[in-house]
């Protein structure tokens, strides 16, 4: 399974096997093209017209809310908390994202998290969101959990997102650049209950 997934930094991944999946890309050197580029909203960390071109050819597709599709051109798709599209062969859920409190991310603004399987791994991409009830629905083999805290979970937080969720296996994101650093990802290591692999930055 984890061969299968590489941290790009902050909260970009990829996943591959038999598509190669990117989702929020940002600060990428570049890679091999993308079959499906996931983005779950507007903000610069997240939404990189500069880098979805470093792996975007022309079979990609790429899904957004309307916030962040607006900033890209190809073959983009809009989606919305609740909805779902399958792509390649490839179901994606949007899931909501947003914060409890801090102004960031308003759960008015649409932003997404994305629940989505490939050869058989279900993966939860959150996005940029707080310890949220809607997560206590999810249940999936691999949880990427943003750690960073201010914009997002802190540590103690995303562990408790990953009790709800009970993944198979949880890695922390959103740290290492912006906000959060290897201690807060080690703290949530040594919190959860779950088998965690704090990843290094490709």
């Amino acid at each position: 399974m984890l061969e299968s997934i590489h941290w790009l930094g902050h909260a970009s991944i990829k996943i591959t096997g038999s598509k190669t999946i990117y989702v929020d890309p940002f600060q990428i050197s570049g890679g091999e093209p993308a079959d499906l580029i996931l983005i779950t909203h507007d903000h610069y960390d997240h939404c990189s017209p500069d880098d979805i071109k470093k792996i975007q050819a022309k079979h990609t597709v790429l899904v957004a809310p309307s916030s962040a599709a607006k900033q890209l051109s190809g073959n983009v798709k809009t989606i919305k908390p609740g909805e779902s599209i399958t792509v390649e062969g490839i179901e994606i859920q949007a899931v909501p994202a947003y914060n409890l409190k801090a102004p960031f991310h308003p759960k008015e603004k649409g932003y997404v998290g994305y629940i989505f399987r490939l050869d058989g791994t279900s993966y939860y991409h959150p996005g940029d969101t707080d310890f949220i009830p809607e997560m206590k629905n999810i249940h999936v083999d691999v949880a990427f959990l943003p750690i960073g805290g201010k914009y997002t979970m802190n540590a103690e937080e995303a562990s408790k997102a990953a009790e709800a969720i009970q993944p198979k296996l949880a890695i922390p994101i959103h740290w290492g650049s912006i906000v959060g650093s290897q201690k807060d990802a080690e703290k949530f290591r040594d919190l959860c209950q779950c088998k965690v692999e704090i990843l290094q930055a490709e």
